[in-house]
C-alpha cells in the first residue's frame, strides 16, 4: 500500500465520519473535499472539478428543474388527485394502492418531488376522513424509493451508476434495462411493508402533522364582483364547492347571515362568502377575475397601474404574502379585518387570518360571528399581501412577529399543465426509444419548458436542490482520485483474495451487503461513486460479466432503509416526529433484509 493510497482511505474516512456525524451540510462536506483533494495533488485541477460537467450530474439538474415545472404547474397534484377518492378503501387495500401509485410515478418523475406532494395528500386524507398518517407515511417513502429503483431516470443514484461504469468501460444501461428487477423488488416491497404494517405507531394525539407542519387553514371573505362567472350559478356548479380544499362557511348576502349555505343556493353579484382554505388556494382566489378578496388592494392595485406602465406579470411578481404572529402589546390587538383593512397598515393589506388555537376555539365558535368582525388577539395570526419593496416596514412594527414569506402563485394555466405533462412524456419517449440519451432529452425538456413559458429560470435559481448538485459534483473527483492512486484496485485485490474461488451467490450478495451497509451512513450518491469502480474491477478480476456487479451497486445505493439517513425522503419523512429510529430500523431492517437475499439470487443468475 503506497503513500498515496493511504492519504486517499484517510480522506474518505473522514468524509464519511463527517457525512454519517451531520459534522457539516452535505455541499459544505462537498466542497472541502474537492479543495483537499486538488491541493494534495490527488487529482488534477480540471479532474477537481470535472464533476460539474459530468453527464450524470447535468441530467440529475435538468430531471430537478423538470420536476419543479411540473409540480407549479399542477402536472404531479392532478396525476394523485384522484387518490382522494380511495379514501373509501380499509387500509389493508388502501395501503397497497397508495404504495404502488407512488412507485408508478416516481419511476419518471424525482422521488423526492413525488413523496412531498404524497406528504400534503395524506395530510388532507387524514383531516377530512380520519385517516392515520403514521401508517402511511413511511410506507410512502420506502414505495417512491423502490419505484425509482425501476428505471434509468428514476433516481440520480441509477444515473450516476450508469455515467462511472460508462467511463470505466462498461456497456451503457437502456432506459427499462433493470425494470423488471425493479418492479418485482417494488412488487415484494408493497407485500412486506402491508404486512408489517401493525407494527407502525399511530397517530398521537399531541403530534400530528397538521401541528408539525402548520397545515392549519386561514377563514377569509371574498365578494363577488359584477364580470364574475359565478353568478347564477348554484353553489354546486362552482369551483368552490368542487375543490375538496375550500370549505363554504357563511353565506352574507344584503347583510343576512346563512351559515353553511347549501348548494342549491344561486349565487348573485355582490354576495360575500365566508371561506377556509389552505394558503395555495387563497392564492389562487386572489388572483381569480371576478373574485375580490381585499376590495381596497384591487383598488390600490389600478391606482399603481395607471401611474405605472409595468406589465400585469411584473407586478404579480412584486407582491408577497406575509404571515404576522400577533404578540402581547401590539397596536393590532382588539381591531377587525374590516378595521384594517379599511385603515391598512404599513401598505399591507389583510388577506386572511387564523385564530389562535384552543380549547374554546374551534372552527365553528370562529364563523357565528361576520368574518369581518372577529377581533384580534394574542396568538392569532394575519396573512397580508405587501409590496416586495415595502416588506421591510413590517419589520420596524412593535410587538409583531414576521413569521414566513410566501411567494403569491398564479392560478394554474390548463395550456400549461398539458403542455409540461407532454414534455415529460416526450423526454420519457426519446430517452426509453433511444432517439436521445437520457441528458440531451432531458435538456430539450428543460428548453421546450422555457420556450413556452411553463418555467421561469429565476424561480428555478431559487428552488433546486443545490446540495445535491455539490454532492454530486464534489464527490466525482474522489472516484477519480481513487483510480488515479490504485486505492480502488488495491481494494479490489482484497475482496478478490476473499472471494476467489467462491460461488457467484456469496460474491454478488457480498457487494450487495457492502453497498447497501455503506449506503446506511452515507448518501446513496456517495456510495454509487466509490463503490462502483470497486464492483467492476472486482468483475474484471474474476472474469466475470459486469453487469450483475453493477446492479448491485445500483440497488443497493438504493434498499438501504434500515436508517432514516439511508435516503432523503426517510429523512423527510423521519423529521415529521411521526416515526423512531427503531421503525425504521424494525421494519425498513427486515425489509432491507427480503430485498438483499431477492437481489442476491436474481443478479448471481445473470452470471
Amino acid at each position: 500500500m503506497t503513500t498515496e493510497i493511504i492519504l486517499v482511505f484517510s480522506i474518505l474516512f473522514i468524509t464519511i465520519i463527517l457525512f454519517a456525524f451531520e459534522v457539516f451540510s452535505v455541499d459544505k462536506i462537498a466542497m472541502l473535499l474537492i479543495a483537499t483533494l486538488a491541493l494534495t495533488g490527488l487529482v488534477k485541477p480540471e479532474e477537481a472539478i470535472s464533476g460539474f460537467s459530468n453527464t450524470a450530474t447535468i441530467t440529475v439538474l435538468s430531471l430537478m428543474i423538470m420536476a419543479l415545472a411540473l409540480e407549479d404547474n399542477g402536472v404531479i397534484a392532478s396525476l394523485a388527485r384522484f387518490l382522494k377518492n380511495l379514501h373509501i378503501l380499509p387500509l389493508f387495500l388502501l395501503l397497497p394502492v397508495l404504495m404502488l401509485i407512488t412507485g408508478g410515478i416516481s419511476a419518471f418523475i424525482n422521488t423526492t418531488a413525488v413523496v412531498i406532494v404524497f406528504i400534503k395528500i395524506i395530510a388532507e386524507l387524514s383531516k377530512r376522513f380520519n385517516l392515520s398518517q403514521s401508517k402511511l407515511l413511511l410506507p410512502i417513502s420506502f414505495a417512491g424509493i423502490l419505484g425509482g429503483s425501476c428505471t434509468l431516470m428514476g433516481t440520480s443514484t441509477n444515473l450516476i451508476v450508469n455515467s462511472i461504469a460508462l467511463d470505466l468501460g462498461a456497456e451503457k444501461f437502456s432506459f427499462f434495462e433493470f425494470s423488471l428487477y425493479g418492479g418485482m423488488f417494488l412488487v415484494v416491497g408493497i407485500m412486506v411493508i402491508t404486512i408489517m404494517s401493525r407494527w407502525l405507531p399511530k397517530d398521537s394525539k399531541e403530534e400530528n402533522l397538521q401541528k408539525a407542519y402548520d397545515l392549519e387553514n386561514y377563514v377569509t371573505t371574498i365578494t363577488i364582483k359584477k364580470d364574475s362567472d359565478l353568478i347564477n350559478k348554484t353553489i354546486e356548479d362552482t369551483f368552490l364547492y368542487q375543490n375538496p380544499e375550500i370549505s363554504i362557511l357563511k353565506l352574507n348576502r344584503n347583510k343576512q347571515l346563512t351559515n353553511a349555505p347549501g348548494r342549491y343556493i344561486t349565487l348573485k353579484e355582490k354576495d360575500q362568502l365566508v371561506l377556509m382554505c389552505d394558503l395555495e388556494n387563497l392564492a389562487r382566489l386572489n388572483d381569480t377575475i371576478g373574485i375580490s378578496v381585499h376590495k381596497e388592494r384591487d383598488e390600490h392595485k389600478k391606482e399603481k397601474t395607471d401611474r405605472e406602465e409595468e406589465s400585469q406579470s411584473k407586478k404579480e411578481e412584486e407582491w408577497q404574502y406575509i404571515e404576522v404572529l400577533i404578540l402581547p402589546g401590539s397596536i393590532l390587538i382588539g381591531k377587525t379585518l374590516k378595521q384594517l383593512r379599511k385603515q391598512t397598515f404599513q401598505n399591507a393589506f389583510p388577506i386572511a387570518i387564523k385564530k389562535r388555537r384552543n380549547i374554546r376555539n374551534t372552527k365553528e365558535r370562529l364563523v357565528r360571528k361576520n368574518m369581518e368582525q372577529i377581533t384580534l388577539k394574542p396568538g392569532d395570526r394575519l396573512l397580508v399581501e405587501i409590496p416586495q419593496n415595502e416588506i421591510n416596514q413590517l419589520y420596524e412594527m412593535e410587538n409583531v412577529a414576521i413569521l414566513r414569506h410566501h411567494k403569491a402563485k398564479p392560478s394554474i394555466n390548463i395550456n400549461k399543465r398539458a403542455i409540461s405533462f407532454g414534455v415529460l412524456l416526450l423526454v420519457v419517449g426519446l430517452a426509453a426509444s433511444g432517439v436521445l440519451t437520457i441528458l440531451i432529452s432531458a435538456l430539450t425538456g428543460v428548453c421546450l419548458l422555457l420556450l413556452t413559458r411553463c418555467l421561469e429560470l429565476n424561480d428555478v435559481y431559487h428552488r433546486v436542490n443545490w446540495q445535491v448538485i455539490f454532492l454530486l459534483a464534489g464527490m466525482m473527483p474522489l472516484g477519480i482520485a481513487m483510480n488515479n492512486t490504485g486505492a480502488d484496485k488495491w481494494i479490489s485485490d482484497q475482496l478478490l483474495m476473499v472471494l476467489s474461488g467462491q460461488s457467484n451467490l456469496i460474491i454478488i450478495g457480498l457487494i450487495f451487503l457492502i453497498t447497501m451497509l455503506m449506503s446506511s451512513v452515507v448518501s446513496n450518491n456517495a456510495t454509487a461513486i466509490i463503490m462502483t469502480p470497486i464492483a467492476i474491477a472486482v468483475a474484471v478480476g474474476l472474469d466475470l460479466s459486469m453487469k450483475p456487479f453493477i446492479l448491485s451497486v445500483l440497488f443497493g445505493a438504493n434498499f438501504s432503509f434500515f436508517t432514516p439517513m439511508g435516503y432523503q425522503t426517510n429523512t423527510l419523512i423521519y423529521g415529521m416526529g411521526l416515526y423512531k429510529f427503531k421503525h425504521f430500523f424494525l421494519i425498513g431492517g427486515v425489509l432491507s433484509l427480503i430485498l438483499w437475499v431477492l437481489g442476491t439470487f436474481m443478479l448471481s443468475n445473470l452470471l
